[in-house]
């Protein structure tokens, strides 16, 4: 396949050509983190004609390095850590992070979830899509926030990732798609032509 996606609605709709057995079924949902992962989701979840949510996760940045996650929080109270690398980070430092990092998560969950109730993944196959994954972090408390809310199988879809990432994930994951892993990853942003910010507002008019 080729080596970068027009855009993430693209990159979606090849996510769902590797998704047939999922189409036209009951108990299929689909998940978009926020706020990348949602149009991508939303390419997903059309192709399969299955419902479409959000699920609010965020990542723990390295104060100087915000790329670098030494973890994710979910909701729920849902917490990951990379301990190899909150090892480097002072107590106050991660503490820090993890309060402004909720405060944005709820307020994103406040904003994307209005007027919806609780996710119900009791018994479904929840497939959570992102538009791509760097450390696998964020993808990882999502994982685990899924089957939290109790999700009968998790499917962890995306259109790129680095290879260590997917190694991490697939314990944690039932089955993991992924049609792009390249050994030099660098950035998600490498592998798409159009790599613009998704705004709220964008997010909030794919869940309606």
């Amino acid at each position: 396949m080729a080596t970068t996606y027009p855009d993430r609605a693209a990159a979606g709709a090849v996510l769902a050509a590797h998704l047939p057995e999922y189409a036209d079924r009951d108990d299929v949902i689909v998940l978009g983190l926020v706020r990348g992962g949602v149009p991508v989701a939303a390419a997903v979840a059309d192709q399969l004609a299955a419902p479409l949510d959000v699920l609010v996760v965020r990542k723990l940045g390295v104060p100087g390095a915000p790329e670098l996650a030494f973890g994710a929080i979910g909701p729920g109270g849902v917490l990951v850590r990379n301990e190899e690398i909150a090892a480097q980070l002072t107590a106050e430092e991660i503490t820090t992070v993890q309060h402004q990092e909720e405060a944005e998560r709820s307020r994103r969950e406040e904003r994307y979830r209005s007027g919806r109730g609780p996710l119900a993944l009791s018994g479904r196959v929840a497939i959570v899509v992102d538009d791509g994954l760097a450390t696998g972090a964020t993808a990882l408390a999502a994982v685990t926030v899924a089957r939290a809310l109790g999700a009968e199988r998790v499917v962890l879809a995306a259109p790129v990732a680095a290879p260590e990432a997917l190694d991490r994930l697939r314990q944690a994951a039932d089955e993991i798609v992924c049609p792009l892993a390249p050994p030099n990853f660098g950035a998600v942003s490498r592998f798409y032509d159009t790599f613009d910010q998704t705004s709220d507002a964008e997010v909030t008019a794919l869940l309606i």
